[in-house]
């Protein structure tokens, strides 16, 4: 009995490894396992040979394994009908399918399409331009002069080849871009991701994402970037958010300044995330430097602009809880699908 269940395993391994391309193979199969001498003619004869008391489990055992020969035959038969593989024939299609995880957008990415909507609102259209700048775009043409502290090589990345060229520092080399192109008005968003030679912490890191904004036309005026940002900040935090603006310099603007809003975490009371305050700085603006304009090919007596700038780490890690910055770059699928609800 154990001599014949052994041979029937073998035999059954060798029918699972069996294949049939054509009906030539089809028709040698069923010869071989169930033609009037084959193998399952010629097993079932060996009855004869099993002791009387073993007989009703042998023959299950051999009823079991002609069955079994005869699904693997109409299983390739199926298959060479169809020009499919056996693995392909064997696929039962009125299953249901696997259920796929879902996905999810970026923190970051989330962050910055809301904030390009909503300057969209207001005739914004997106611009963006290589990462790698030469220093005319990155430096120059700013306004930043030859020995300028920013031009230092512990803020900038220079590239080894080419000291001209560096991973900018700010998405302003494409407003330049933009200026450069001559077609007036310009009203100009341009996100995108810059770095800086920074030591990475849970606050900072040596790359990040800015959105920057550039309106150019007649007459433009501080009172113009003054309701654009407001209309930004109530639609971004909300009607009940206060603002102020602080003096501050830029090379590339003048006057400029830096806004704050209260903080909404504690309602203005103080915070850790405000640094005790009740303020929260998020972003860096002004009037367009005429040199600027001067150096992109803009008459300033007769054109004026504004340009804003701000980073978008910042208002996600506010927005959505975030204490270390370096959670947006580390690729943890346990930190981004916490955000697949907030597509």
């Amino acid at each position: 009995m154990e001599q014949l269940l052994n041979k029937i395993e073998a035999y059954k391994s060798e029918i699972d490894n069996a294949a049939a391309a054509d009906a030539k193979a089809l028709e040698e199969f069923r010869i071989k396992w169930l033609g009037t001498k084959g193998i399952v003619k010629e097993i079932m004869g060996e009855m004869k040979n099993v002791a009387p008391e073993k007989k009703k489990e042998a023959g299950q055992l051999l009823n079991e394994f002609k069955q079994y020969t005869e699904a693997k035959f109409e299983l390739l038969k199926e298959a060479s009908a169809n020009g499919q593989s056996v693995a392909a024939a064997s696929i039962d299609l009125s299953l249901p399918g696997d259920v796929m995880p879902i996905g999810s957008r970026h923190p970051i990415t989330l962050m910055r399409n809301k904030i390009v909507s909503i300057f969209q609102r207001l005739g914004f259209a997106v611009a963006e331009g290589p990462e790698i700048e030469d220093d005319w775009h990155n430096f120059g043409a700013l306004n930043l002069p030859a020995h300028h502290p920013a031009r230092d090589m512990q803020d900038t990345f220079y590239i080894q080849q080419n000291p001209d060229w560096v991973l900018r520092t700010h998405t302003s080399s494409v407003q330049i871009r933009e200026m450069e192109k001559g077609n007036l008005p310009i009203r100009m968003l341009m996100p995108g991701r810059v770095y800086r030679n920074e030591t990475i912490s849970a606050r900072s890191h040596c790359f990040f994402h800015q959105v920057e904004g550039l309106y150019i036309d007649e007459n433009v005026s501080f009172a113009d970037l003054k309701q654009t940002l407001y209309f930004f900040v109530k639609e971004m935090y909300g009607k009940d958010v206060k603002v102020r603006f602080r003096p501050s310099y830029f090379p590339f603007t003048e006057p400029s300044a830096e806004m704050d809003v209260s903080c909404f975490i504690c309602g203005g009371s103080g915070c850790n995330i405000c640094k005790k305050t009740g303020w929260v700085e998020i972003l860096g603006c002004g009037m367009v430097h005429p040199n600027v304009l001067t150096n992109c090919g803009i008459d300033p007596n007769k054109y004026s602009g504004f340009a804003f700038g701000m980073g978008i780490e910042r208002p996600a890690m506010l927005k959505y809880g975030i204490n270390d910055i370096r959670l947006f770059s580390e690729n943890d699928v346990r930190f981004l699908k916490q955000f697949t609800s907030a597509i």
